[in-house]
């Protein structure tokens, strides 16, 4: 059974969440009659309850979704309100489908977007992974967050070649090395509301890290959000690079680690918005005459399942013109085509930005 003060509290969240004038997902799905059923759950192993899924979304009402999964088997035990707010989220991606096996496609396929340095600032592709037989943030142990630190740690430094490079564990990190790593848009910071309040900080930094490589332009987080963020990067436009690189490191690093992966949903995340292909291709982008008109910068980007977000990603203002833009839909897609989306709108918006 569900403690009462977890329902106590369930219900207050829930009436405020209803009362308010939220556009997230949770808000949209969340019924009275999908709160009702759900809210006396628990997932078989970690005892997660719909509390752990939305306490984000219930206590920041400018969520865009509000929705994350303790453990994967959330997804199943709470599916009556992840699936629409999938559905929705990844273009359509529906309870009867199954997302397509693994395929990062030709990877010498995809040509510089921007070979004169006009437009395109940076290029980044990344994508998140769960390590198999872990729970996701809320449910991990100290325990469980340092030794899967030390295994990540342990593979990572037997990368060769360009993907060589060395792990930095935030606990005991110097001062100035931090400082250096988040200005160099590296390292991730603590204190982001929205996993705060889904409770995905706990013992805070025990546990974290961050690996990069000589150039800097290779880089897995270990427990941020996810267990594994694996991030391809670079100055310029030439995503046929940064995708390769990506590729590589993903399919040598699976090999030492097994990740969670699901026949219907693909890989497995902690929100939602990032299963599937789990890929979020993006570029830094200077188009001053479109983004004069952020309306029709947003519609054009949405005709490609294009993402545009402020300069330091989510919740943040373009600075100096420059946009985050990365695709969208991660579901229902391969990782081939996720990021051809992306090179396709890309493509699309530099051509329109120069005929202004």
């Amino acid at each position: 059974m569900v403690d009462a003060a977890v329902l106590t509290k369930l219900e207050e969240g829930f009436a405020k969440l209803a009362a308010s004038d939220s556009k997230s997902l949770l808000k949209k799905y969340l019924t009275k009659e999908v709160f009702d059923n759900l809210k006396n759950k628990k997932t078989p192993t970690f005892g997660s309850t719909l509390l752990d899924c939305i306490q984000s979304g219930l206590e920041n009402h400018d969520s865009g979704v509000g929705i994350y999964a303790p453990d994967a088997e959330a997804y199943t035990v709470f599916a009556d309100l992840f699936d629409p707010v999938i559905e929705d989220y990844h273009g359509g991606f529906k309870k009867t489908d199954k997302h397509p096996a693994s395929n990062f496609g030709d990877v010498d396929s995809f040509a510089n977007l921007d070979p004169n340095n006009e437009f395109v600032i940076s290029t980044r592709v990344r994508c998140g992974r769960s390590m198999q037989g872990y729970p996701f943030n809320p449910c991990l142990t100290e325990a469980q967050y340092k030794e899967m630190e030390q295994k990540v740690s342990t593979t990572l430094s037997g990368l060769e070649g360009e993907l060589k490079g060395k792990f930095y564990p935030l606990t005991g990190m110097d001062k100035a090395v931090q400082q250096q790593l988040i200005d160099d848009h590296f390292l991730f910071k603590e204190g982001d509301r929205f996993l705060q309040t889904a409770n995905a900080c706990r013992y805070w930094p025990s546990g974290r890290g961050i690996y990069h490589n000589d150039n800097k332009t290779f880089l897995v987080w270990c427990n941020e959000e996810d267990h594994l963020r694996i991030i391809s990067m670079q100055m310029g436009g030439d995503l046929g690079q940064v995708y390769k690189r990506l590729v590589t490191a993903v399919n040598d690093i699976e090999k030492r680690i097994p990740f969670s992966h699901d026949d219907r949903l693909g890989f497995l995340t902690f929100c939602p918005t990032n299963l599937g292909t789990t890929i979020r291709a993006s570029v830094h982008i200077k188009v001053p005459k479109l983004g004069a008109n952020l309306a029709k910068l947003e519609e054009i980007a949405g005709k490609y399942n294009l993402q545009v977000r402020g300069t330091r990603g989510e919740h943040t203002e373009a600075e100096g013109g420059i946009y985050d833009i990365s695709n969208k839909r991660r579901m229902g897609l391969t990782e081939y085509q996720a990021v051809k989306e992306m090179y396709d709108g890309i493509a699309e918006l530099i051509k329109i930005e120069k005929s202004m």
